[in-house]
Parts: C-alpha cells; structure tokens; sequence
C-alpha cells in the first residue's frame, strides 16, 4: 500500500468512531508505527469561556486517539485502551492542534505507545502513554451465531 492509501484507510476508520467523526479528526501523516492526526478547533471544546481554552477530556480523547492509531499502523486496527495516563503541559488555546502518536512497544497481547499534542506554535500542551490489548478478542457465542 502507498501512504496514501494507507492514510485513506486510517481516515476511514478513524470516522468510523462517532466522536472522532465530530471532532473532524483527520490523519495527515502515517508511516510504520507512527502518526499525525489533525484536530480542527471547535467552539464547543471550550471548557473555559472565559479563558477560551481545550477541555482536558478532548486532550486525552486525542493522546487515546494517536497511541492507538500508531498501533493501528502495524495491527491494521485500532487496539482496545487498557490503561492510559495523561500530562497537561499547558493550556491549549483555542485553534488546532496535531496529535502525534508513537508505538513504544508491540508485543502478541500487550502495546504501549505515548503520544504528545501540539497547538499551532508548535507547543506540546499535553502528552501520554497508553497500554492497549493487541491479540484479537474472541467473538461472544452469541455474535457467532449471529445472534448478537
């Protein structure tokens, strides 16, 4: 697969996720263990009106995001979080901002990756690292049937 065709998948599954859909993430950059998703600023990701800065839940929701998008790059899907652990570093300001995702490692059952996000200054407003499930679930009896 070529980048692009590889960012084209990793876009559409991205969407695939309600809340990524409405945060208009985009994957701008991929390459084997490694990504850059976009986040277009929002009015409604204030969690200060007055200091018009990004709710902390959207910061983690983005290090979630690109920890486990850069396993994805390898796994060919997103893993299921496990654990996750979030640093705020400063407050993002309104206007977009880059997540970049790193797998630190991938084993059979278990991956980890870190991630750090970037405002448009280019300065890391927060960062985190994220353990994951990587082995395939098993399907419940009852979604093999078809049933569920």
């Amino acid at each position: 697969m070529s980048l692009t065709e590889d960012q084209q998948w990793l876009n559409v599954r991205l969407r695939r996720n309600h809340f990524c859909k409405w945060l208009d993430l985009r994957v701008i950059r991929a390459a084997d263990g490694e990504i850059d998703i976009f986040a277009p600023w929002r009015e409604e990701i204030v969690s200060n009106p007055d200091l018009r800065f990004t709710h902390g839940g959207v910061l983690a929701t983005l290090v979630d995001t690109a920890a486990s998008f850069a396993i994805a790059t390898r796994l060919g899907r997103p893993p299921q979080t496990i654990d996750m652990r979030v640093d705020y570093h400063a407050m993002a300001q309104s206007g977009d901002l880059v997540a970049r995702g790193k797998i630190l490692r991938l084993g059979r059952t278990i991956g980890s990756a870190e991630a750090a996000i970037f405002d448009t200054a280019n300065r890391m407003v927060s960062s985190g690292r994220a353990t994951f499930l990587v082995v395939e679930s098993k399907p419940s009896a009852t979604n093999a049937a078809g049933t569920g």
